[in-house]
């Protein structure tokens, strides 16, 4: 029954973290979340513990757990340490792939040929865009299956699912123009086309190239995000200044006058 309780909890939790119900920085506290969810605090605690281990909680001393955010910076250092794998992954799956894994990758670069082409047809890509981003995921979990490295695999997943939580949203669903989804589609057709020439370092490249612009779209909205976050919670302007109160039509209060007593001294003549 406690294993039961400690899927249940760890489900219940990580759903939520995931579908963004639980946003970067909430508190994470065990009697709320053990009432919620219909069961004991201790598998709660054995959840949040094993979240922590993927990277989705952080549990302080005398401060709990709450779900995992980043700083820009931090942030940054987690795309880098992303890209370097899946660059990695390419070019294992170039040396690995069987012609079933090319025929996988090809599934997903073919439907994300299709999405594109329904974008360019409509002149607008948010309709789209739910498709888009399955069709993604699956051209590169394609990719890292078949670098056949289980380790490689487990750990590229993880560094999505951390990305994805901190940074709020993925740069795929941020307006970015449909030139540049074309272009990152090039990017993709590339990677494509290096691991079915079994190009190991032209794979590498490749995967490298189509991530940089992901990453720095990434970045650049996470510090956004953060600085209308801090202008919001200081009541700073865009360029930095404190916001003037409205004005109102009402009058202002008088202030009342003092008055200045002085005593007048005779001098001897």
């Amino acid at each position: 029954m406690s294993s039961i309780n400690n899927e249940v909890g760890y489900k219940f939790i990580r759903d939520k973290i995931l579908a963004g119900n639980f946003p970067p920085g909430m508190p994470l506290l065990t009697r709320e979340l053990a009432k919620e969810i219909g069961i004991s605090r201790t598998p709660v605690r054995d959840a949040l513990r094993q979240l922590e281990t993927e990277g989705l909680v952080t549990i302080r001393s005398r401060l709990g757990a709450a779900v995992r955010s980043m700083d820009p910076r931090e942030f940054k250092e987690l795309c880098v340490v992303r890209q370097g794998l899946e660059s990695l992954a390419a070019g294992l799956a170039a040396l690995n792939r069987t012609p079933a894994d090319l025929d996988d990758i090809k599934v997903g670069l073919e439907a994300m040929r299709t999405i594109i082409e329904k974008m360019r047809r409509a002149r607008d890509d948010e309709p789209f865009l739910g498709e888009l981003i399955r069709e993604d995921v699956h051209f590169h979990h394609a990719i890292v299956s078949a670098s056949k490295n289980e380790l490689l695999k487990t750990e590229i997943h993880r560094l999505r699912l951390v990305t994805r939580v901190v940074s709020k949203s993925s740069p795929l669903t941020a307006y970015r123009g449909l030139e540049m989804r074309i272009a990152d589609f090039r990017d993709h057709e590339h990677v494509y086309r290096a691991i079915a020439e079994q190009n190991v370092e032209a794979a590498k490249a490749a995967m490298e190239a189509a991530l940089q612009n992901s990453v720095l779209h990434s970045i650049e909205l996470m510090a956004k995000t953060r600085r209308a976050e801090l202008q919001s919670d200081f009541g700073l302007q865009e360029d930095g200044s404190a916001k003037q109160p409205a004005e109102t039509n009402e009058p202002r209060p008088r202030r009342r006058a003092t008055r200045a007593t002085s005593r007048s001294t005779a001098t001897p003549s």
